[in-house]
């Protein structure tokens, strides 16, 4: 008998609905999850950037932190303007580590006068919940939300498809969001995601996401995305997958996610610095030549797919870093990356040689998004 039983995955509550949609269910972040459907990957994809895709991220962490001292609670974790975020307003937050490492990558919203509403990453939630409660626990209270589901729609046909179910959402704009209902269930609904498209969050009780997902499938824009094109879509858009491209090894100058740091939390800013990791982020801030590596958008000149862990060399072969996340991009039509790189080779046009298998393909950096996102700013 083995020493280590394998570890019953958990399941979401649409897991009845994938398995009837015919997806193919994999490991991820500890859940059972659909990694793809009988479309396929490609197919997903491209659907959601021509009309609107339904995911299920009902796996991601969802948490409220209530009371006076909250907003200033959740600012001294992370290095953005938390207190200064209007009701109704929604924003991207780092937690970091002491030394300016990142524990993960957050949404965080401000939903009512001393109430804020937190969605991190599925792998991540149980650290990041401990945490959470370890610094701040004393200072306002943390609500979790452990049977809540989570629905993420988008694409340029999203809003057509959900004002159909849920009239005047589609009145929200880019990264705000409010309070719904449909069928008696209470939803919460951010106009944001994770595609460099248009579209929506559904924070919805476990209990009512399943209707919710099938009335929403309903819809004749609407198909069924799993994980595999979810990835492609956000890496299109340029944007980070923790564990991937971020990590408690990397910095946010060093992932290039300064623009999420407010100039309220920079040095010379009213509430500049205290947050974890102050002095090794400021100063990298201040002083970009101290960096030894950057996050860096990249595009192969030949259509071979670069994966993540493959190294990365200048045409004279000396090694200078390597890739995190890379794929042949459906809607981009070439293969695309994302690595770090000696900050030498960062600029856009830097020709490098990715070595696959022992093959040498160039790759050129190329700025990020790969893709003009099409999020709706009213």
């Amino acid at each position: 008998m083995s020493a280590t039983a394998p570890q019953t995955l958990l399941t979401t509550p649409l897991n009845a609905l994938h398995l009837e949609l015919g997806a193919r269910m994999v490991p991820f972040a500890g859940y059972s999850m659909p990694v793809q459907y009988p479309a396929g990957l490609m197919a997903e994809h491209l659907h959601t950037r021509a009309q609107a895709g339904l995911f299920d991220v009902s796996h991601m962490g969802q948490l409220k932190l209530i009371g006076p001292d909250a907003a200033a609670a959740l600012e001294s974790l992370m290095p953005v303007d938390v207190i200064d975020l209007p009701v109704g307003k929604q924003r991207y937050g780092l937690l970091l580590n002491d030394e300016g490492g990142v524990i993960d990558d957050l949404m965080f919203f401000h939903q009512a006068e001393n109430t804020w509403f937190l969605i991190v990453n599925g792998a991540c939630k149980a650290g990041d919940i401990a945490h959470i409660q370890a610094r701040i626990g004393s200072r306002c209270q943390i609500e979790l939300m452990p049977t809540q589901g989570l629905l993420a729609l988008q694409g340029p046909q999203a809003a057509a498809a959900l004002a159909r179910l849920v009239p005047g959402a589609e009145k929200l704009v880019f990264m705000t969001g409010g309070h719904f209902s449909w069928n008696g269930a209470e939803l919460f609904i951010t106009r944001s995601g994770y595609t460099g498209e248009d579209g929506f969050e559904i924070s919805v009780p476990g209990a009512q996401a399943e209707a919710l997902a099938r009335a929403l499938l309903a819809q004749p824009e609407v198909k069924p995305i799993g994980l595999g094109a979810r990835n492609s879509l956000r890496l299109e858009a340029g944007l980070c997958l923790y564990g991937n491209d971020i990590d408690t090894t990397t910095t946010p100058p060093e992932a290039a996610l300064n623009w999420a740091i407010q100039k309220v939390r920079r040095t010379g800013g009213a509430r500049a610095g205290g947050f974890p990791g102050a002095g090794v982020v400021l100063a990298q801030i201040n002083h970009p030549a101290s960096l030894t590596r950057k996050r860096v958008g990249l595009i192969a000149k030949e259509r071979v797919p670069v994966r993540e862990g493959t190294a990365l060399q200048t045409e004279d072969g000396q090694a200078i870093g390597s890739i995190t996340s890379g794929l042949l991009a459906p809607s981009v039509d070439r293969p695309i990356a994302l690595g770090y790189v000696t900050p030498e080779y960062a600029q856009p046009g830097t020709r490098l040689v990715a070595l696959v298998r022992g093959k040498a393909v160039p790759m050129e950096v190329a700025p990020t998004p790969f893709l003009p996102p099409r999020y709706h700013r009213g």
